[in-house]
């Protein structure tokens, strides 16, 4: 079965540009997207979940910001921060003292965890030229008590954006917001489940590239260029391998070294599901319709539609919607993979691999930092792991599996 060397110089051409945008850690596609306009305005938003249809009601452009990976050497950042959390804010201080972030106009923290938090304050001290806000998320998680309290939180922050921008807010403009992120959510639905089914014709670096990239693209580019990846990638014609299939778990924030997903794809998996770039998988059904656009937000988030470890698990089900996971999409094993000093992924860490031992399910652990260069033992240690599948058939028999949402 050999590939066709047009489609595939297609694919390569638009994966390459998703890389590109991947590396693009000075926002020169933001400055374009600006210099577009006459009155461009970029605001960027800290992991994992902002809203971004309230950004893209005020007619503003969202940008994603996950820190400088491995294109980033940390110099300055380090005077900021203590030496045992994770790297992060780190190279967030390094992105913005060497100007490479000067194009955006505001920055939105939520609140997910103490160092977050914490870097929000040090960004209003450093940068008091560029516009803070700090968002509240809910710990309550009654409708009427925590749904109210974030209602009113991206209330006032839609109000904001709108005089930001000069747009105001309006309700329907983010109603028409909600419809085109709606469709972008639908698309990387589609895009991880066609590569659990398909996994040799959609590798994750490509599928992760390619959402990506929405990091930094209007939500109507993104899309088109979801759909024309889809396309072009389902065309292929690739022998089936016999790889591992394994779940990654513990990358919800910041973001592995691309190289590192590179590697663990050559030693030997198939990466059928992951929590990386989780913020608009959180939630997997339609926001647009009648009512209040603000509330159905608020209310979206009172109950995800996936579980994270930086969100209060109000029913203590994450356990057993990973062991879901594994048994739906026929998973041999699962993949600890967490940042360094992570606290909610390395505390959450330990009552999962009691689920799993119980449930017969391997698994194996590692901790990456965003600008990880050394791969070597990653890739022998998942290698390792992978060939003990294949050879001994540890995984438990898994379940036919369901159609996903």
């Amino acid at each position: 079965m050999n590939p066709d060397p047009v489609l595939e110089g297609h694919i390569e051409e638009l994966v390459g540009r998703c890389r590109g945008l991947h590396e693009d850690t000075g926002l020169q596609a933001v400055a374009q997207w600006k210099a577009t306009r006459d009155l461009g305005v970029a605001v960027g938003t800290l992991p994992i979940y902002v809203p971004p249809e309230i950004i893209h009601a005020a007619g503003a452009l969202p940008v994603g910001l996950v820190g400088g990976g491995d294109q980033l050497d940390v110099v300055r950042g380090d005077a900021y921060f203590q030496s045992y959390i994770c790297h992060l804010p780190r190279s967030m201080v390094e992105l913005g003292l060497t100007r490479r972030l000067a194009g955006l106009d505001g920055v939105i923290f939520p609140a997910i965890c103490d160092v977050i938090r914490n870097l929000s304050g040090v960004w209003t001290l450093l940068f008091p030229e560029q516009k803070v806000w700090f968002l509240d998320l809910p710990q309550n998680f009654h409708d009427a008590v925590g749904g109210a309290f974030y209602a009113d939180q991206l209330r006032e922050l839609a109000q904001d954006l709108g005089d930001l921008t000069g747009r105001g807010y309006h309700p329907d403009a983010l109603r028409r917001s909600l419809s085109l992120y709606d469709e972008n959510r639908r698309l990387v639905r589609i895009l991880h489940r066609a590569r659990r089914r398909r996994p040799e014709r959609i590798p994750t670096y490509e599928a992760y590239l390619v959402q990506r990239a929405g990091h930094l693209l209007p939500v109507e580019e993104h899309n088109d260029l979801l759909r024309r990846y889809l396309r072009l990638a389902l065309a292929r014609r690739r022998p089936a391998l016999d790889n591992a299939r394994i779940v990654i778990l513990g990358a919800f924030c910041e973001q592995p070294p691309l190289a590192l997903i590179r590697s663990l794809e050559l030693a030997g998996c198939f990466i059928v599901d992951d929590d990386m770039l989780l913020g608009n998988r959180l939630l997997e059904r339609r926001l647009d319709g009648p009512g209040d656009p603000l509330l159905r937000l608020a209310r979206a988030y009172l109950s995800p539609d996936r579980t994270c470890a930086s969100i209060y698990d109000a029913g203590q089900r994450r356990t057993g919607a990973l062991l879901e996971r594994v048994r739906r999409l026929r998973a041999d094993g699962v993949v600890f993979a967490a940042p360094s000093f992570c606290d909610p992924a390395l505390l959450d860490r330990p009552v999962y691999q009691k689920a799993l031992e119980q449930a017969g399910v391997p698994y194996t652990a590692l901790k990456y930092a965003e600008n990880t260069r050394q791969l070597g033992s990653f890739r022998e240690q998942v290698g390792t792991f992978a060939e003990s599948i294949r050879l001994w058939g540890d995984a438990p028999a898994p379940d036919p599996p369901r159609r996903s949402p």
